[in-house]
């Protein structure tokens, strides 16, 4: 993995080959001693570090009430050798004499991992991969390339985790989210206009808007992350109430008796100057944005990008594909009205 050209560095923090001590209690001797196995451990923690973890005690200051902890330690250059750890004094809880420690417990120097990590139970080693950039779509995919061709033991699994994951669920609960926004959106909409073809056409503007954010973000090398699908969101609330405008008003003007065509020119020729005010007061918002000039401002620069790009496609095309199929769906009811009226 360090060979990638997306990878900066890989760390594996479980040495194992630390060095450490191991002691092999002779309980048969220890016995005889009066000396439980864990009156050995709990003397070798005291001479390395102090009691305050196999036996804390307090003390309370009975002018104050304050609590302070008590606890005994050897002198700091009390054991500096391992003849010096050998001799650690060993004492039974009823006993008067001491014993040193090499006398119960043969002392043998070992290499042993750091730290033993588990997961779900099973004993795992773990391998950072810290990406250069923030695309983590990109070094994912060239880490599941590398795991699926290693050749593993049958007792071994390789599972790849961390950011990447919580990344994927971040796109699926967006996702999830989006859809469940869009038809929401088509419910209400089909209960204010009572139709079920209006807002199929108010929601045709949601595509275009989606490829300009694709396109925009492409060109301007931004990842796809939490950040820019935010935007998305946002600019198909604004796609869809740009849409809403020419649909509302093309309704109106038909209930007053304008022919379609002549009902769809008025309604864009009217509705595009605040459609176009909208769409610019935006654009032009977020220029500073999504330029990221200030130090820090680039995490928010995505958001801004995903706007931009939707926004500027979106903004051009409803204003002719909203008509459009509008035109295309509703002919047939201006041809059945137009019948009507003849042979009235």
């Amino acid at each position: 993995m360090k060979k990638l050209n997306s990878v900066n560095d890989v760390l594996i923090p479980q040495d194992l080959d630390y060095p450490g001590l191991e002691l092999n209690i002779n309980r048969v001797q220890a016995g005889l001693l009066g000396v439980s196995p864990k009156n050995v451990v709990d003397n070798v923690i005291t001479a390395l570090t102090s009691n305050g973890v196999i036996s804390p005690s307090f003390w309370v200051d009975p002018k104050t009430g304050n609590s302070y902890m008590l606890t005994v330690q050897y002198p700091e250059d009390q054991i500096k050798t391992m003849t010096d750890f050998r001799q650690i004094p060993l004492r039974s809880p009823n006993g008067a004499n001491t014993t040193p420690l090499q006398s119960v417990a043969d002392i043998k120097q070992i290499n042993t991992p750091t730290e033993v990590d588990h997961y779900q139970l099973h004993r795992e080693f773990d391998i950072y991969v810290m990406p250069k950039k923030e695309d983590l779509s990109k070094v994912n995919k060239e880490v599941e390339s590398i795991v699926g061709q290693i050749q593993k033991p049958h007792d071994v699994t390789v599972k790849v985790r961390g950011s990447v994951r919580d990344m994927d669920q971040s796109f699926s609960s967006f996702g999830i989210g989006l859809i469940l926004a869009v038809v929401l959106v088509y419910l209400i909409l089909m209960a204010q206009f009572a139709s079920f073809s209006d807002p199929f056409i108010i929601l045709l503007a949601v595509p275009p808007g989606l490829s300009g954010v694709l396109i925009f973000l492409l060109i301007t090398g931004t990842t796809l992350n939490v950040m820019s699908l935010m935007g998305v969101v946002m600019m198909t609330g604004i796609a869809v109430s740009d849409s809403i405008l020419i649909v509302e008003f093309v309704g109106t003007l038909r209930k007053e008796g304008m022919a379609l065509k002549r009902a769809l020119s008025e309604a864009c020729i009217v509705r595009l100057r605040p459609i176009l005010m909208t769409t610019m007061a935006t654009i032009l918002a977020l220029i500073p944005m999504a330029l990221a000039l200030e130090p820090g401002s680039e995490q928010y620069a995505p958001l801004a990008r995903a706007i931009l790009g939707g926004l500027s496609v979106s903004g051009i095309v409803t204003v002719f594909l909203v008509p459009t199929a509008y035109l295309l769906i509703h002919r047939n009811e201006e041809h059945r009205t137009v019948e009507v009226e003849v042979y009235s």
